[in-house]
């Protein structure tokens, strides 16, 4: 498939136009490739990471979800290539609609704090078998030059709890807030999480050990009856509609 370099210029924001990294920049990378290898190893997500400057991927972990049947080496060459030869075509417009809001979003923030958020969103690949997958996709940043643009940022794909492409949203590390994209309006709304209380939470630790109803209620002194209507209003808190997607809630907010 011959892919066009002006399609592929369209995945680089002229906001986030890296042409020169001094030296000293250089320097503070360090073997931090070393680190994320080691990352790679003991995470079942796949992890790459993005050069603006070079405008390539830098580094392509072996999780085959990411890799749709090829090896971690022939995606590192695409590059963008990849998702113009792996992502379904309605999709390749969503991710190109992301990385102009996200960047949007992200010029606004005050430099010593860029590094604290991250960009979450689903999209279709198009697996090996030809299947399409829902994953989830995050993006954080991890070197920047003196400017405040992103130089690296790392990028780690896991199966999507949800139904649909989309589902952007933006995090800041420590902070009740997040902000959600809407598409009608066309704009970054903010919303605050959802606050667990102890039961709530003790119960979900209960579910991640793979105990039954019968068991968490024998646990926390109830009756089977009063943890499934705990569990019914936990998922009607979250917006979720059953106990994966409730873990996954609290996984991916550091919640247990």
């Amino acid at each position: 498939m011959e892919i066009n370099t002006d399609d592929l210029d369209k995945f680089f924001s002229e906001k986030n136009t890296v042409e020169n990294v001094e030296g000293s920049n250089f320097i503070s990378t360090g073997e931090y490739l070393d680190i994320i290898r080691a990352f790679a190893r003991i995470t079942y997500k796949s992890i790459y990471i993005i050069d603006y400057q070079t405008k390539s991927f830098e580094y392509v972990s072996d999780n085959p979800l990411f890799l749709c049947g090829m090896q971690p080496s022939e995606v590192q060459k695409l590059g963008y290539g990849f998702y113009f030869r792996n992502v379904k075509s309605e999709d390749i417009d969503l991710l190109l609609q992301i990385n102009e809001i996200g960047f949007d979003f992200y010029e606004k923030l005050p430099i010593e704090e860029r590094k604290l958020f991250t960009i979450s969103y689903d999209f279709h690949l198009i697996n090996e078998k030809g299947k399409t997958v829902l994953i989830n996709h995050k993006l954080t940043p991890m070197f920047l030059t003196k400017e405040g643009k992103i130089w690296k940022a790392m990028c780690i794909v896991a199966l999507s709890n949800n139904q649909n492409a989309g589902n952007i949203t933006i995090n800041r590390h420590g902070s009740d807030t997040f902000w959600t994209y809407c598409k009608n309006s066309l704009k970054w709304i903010s919303e605050q999480k959802a606050k667990l209380s102890d039961r709530e939470l003790e119960m979900l630790r209960f579910y991640a050990r793979g105990l039954t109803i019968s068991e968490i209620a024998e646990k926390m002194f109830l009756s089977a009856d009063t943890v499934k209507f705990h569990r019914r209003k936990l998922f009607e808190k979250i917006n979720v509609h059953n106990i994966t997607d409730a873990l996954a809630f609290a996984t991916n907010n550091k919640l247990i």
